[in-house]
């Protein structure tokens, strides 16, 4: 079932999962962010999109990072975003999550110009 249809009765299911976190707060949060994420994508035409409108022209940072010790677990951008999703309702959704989301997604390039998924 899709999060954001999820019911006080697919919560109490939940709370049983030894397979998860049992915390309620958590569990609800994910259920409300489900939500405010499809309104998002319903404002914006996709959450990509939302991201975008942060980003400088548009396109992805590239960092020149030479250590692992440079590289940084938040940033100015991370910040913004999060306090935006913040404003909007979202919970459990700081500047390192989102940081390490813009990651993985590629909206910030963290890998040492040394490695081989630099250019990538």
């Amino acid at each position: 079932m899709h999060a954001a249809k999820m019911t006080e009765k697919d919560v109490e299911k939940l709370m049983q999962n030894s397979g998860i976190i049992r915390n309620r707060r958590k569990i609800e949060a994910a259920i409300s962010n489900a939500r405010l994420f499809l309104e998002i994508q319903k404002e914006f035409g996709s959450f990509c999109n939302y991201l975008k409108s942060f980003l400088p022209d548009g396109k992805p940072i590239i960092n020149k990072w030479k250590t692992l010790k440079q590289i940084p677990v938040t940033s100015p951008l991370s910040d913004e975003i999060s306090k935006d999703m913040k404003k909007r309702g979202f919970k459990f959704f700081g500047s390192t999550i989102c940081y390490s989301h813009l990651q993985a997604v590629g909206y910030i390039n963290d890998h040492l110009v040394h490695c081989h998924c630099y250019k990538q």
